[in-house]
């Protein structure tokens, strides 16, 4: 597939910091990517670039295989974002906003307008004047804009913010409809790990404004493994006892008195009736499976 996205050596400072280092992304075309970091890591940064909103200090974006300049118009309008906090004329009604922004980007379809409400669950309080909505409906509008008129390349800053976790499920899904369905690319911004692990076929994970891995969801699962978790009382003793007795050296102390067990053929009874037999104070034991959130904070921290 050919690349939508593709940056080279992508790199912007601020007052003598630098924000982006030398990033070079690769989005395929109809494909979900998630960039996923802390705060601070540069993903505002990146997306404020492809869009043309800042200029790089150095290094390329080509987007739709062509170089991005300031002259690229054409370019641009086959795109849709949202950035940080999006606006509204409060006085006026979704269906108005809407409307306004149609005839302010030359776009005559106004059918497609009742159609975007829809999609976004905002058609039973359309005519209410935008004052009147929650965050969660706000951000829903601002979906319903940025979809209204087709774009091919969606770039959406942390776009489920606010959203309950209907609203979430509903936006997921409409983001997978219109990768899956309609062909559309969209690189997405989200500090919730979990969301991006149900949503996204490719995930670029950013660390202080570098790009430390991208890598597909389908690589991320294949290093998925089970282990068993487990709450004692005395965590120094738990694990030498299981380093003693059953020769498990991969294991993970964690905080709050737990260790995780990377080995799928012991069996959570054994592990029980020895820790209690040595008159440890066994509080839990669970069996978990690893997750995006765990992959990437193993990745971050340079675990193993």
């Amino acid at each position: 597939m050919n690349d939508v996205i593709r940056t080279n050596h992508l790199t912007k400072s601020y007052k003598k910091k630098t924000a982006v280092k030398s990033v070079s992304l690769h989005v395929k075309q109809g494909e979900i990517y998630g960039c996923v970091g802390p705060n601070g890591a540069g993903k505002s940064t990146i997306m404020k670039m492809l869009l043309n909103l800042i200029a790089p200090d150095s290094g390329e974006i080509f987007l739709f295989g062509e170089k991005l300049t300031d002259s690229s118009y054409e370019c641009l309008k086959r795109m849709g974002s949202i950035i940080e906090n999006p606006y509204f004329y409060e006085k006026m009604t979704a269906r108005q906003n809407l409307e306004m922004y149609c005839d302010y980007i030359g776009y005559h379809n106004r059918e497609r307008i009742g159609e975007v409400l829809e999609e976004v669950r905002l058609h039973h309080v359309e005519n209410k004047p935008v004052s009147q909505y929650s965050l969660g409906m706000k951000q829903r509008l601002a979906i319903g804009r940025v979809i209204l008129t087709r774009p091919q390349l969606l770039i959406l800053d942390e776009p489920i913010n606010a959203l309950d976790p209907e609203g979430i499920r509903e936006m997921r899904q409409l983001f997978q409809r219109l990768s899956r369905e309609e062909g559309v690319t969209i690189f997405i911004s989200s500090h919730i790990l979990a969301e991006v692990e149900q949503m996204a076929d490719t995930i670029g994970i950013l660390s202080g404004g570098i790009l430390r891995k991208e890598i597909s969801m389908d690589e991320i699962h294949a290093y998925r493994s089970d282990y068993l978790e487990i709450k004692v009382d005395d965590v120094s003793r738990a694990a030498a006892l299981l380093e003693k007795e059953k020769q498990i050296s991969g294991m993970k102390i964690l905080q709050e008195n737990r260790i995780q067990i990377f080995d799928p053929e012991l069996s959570p009874r054994e592990i029980a009736a020895m820790l209690v037999n040595h008159g440890i104070g066994l509080e839990e034991l669970v069996r978990k499976q690893s997750t995006l959130e765990d992959y990437f904070f193993a990745y971050t921290r340079g675990e193993d």
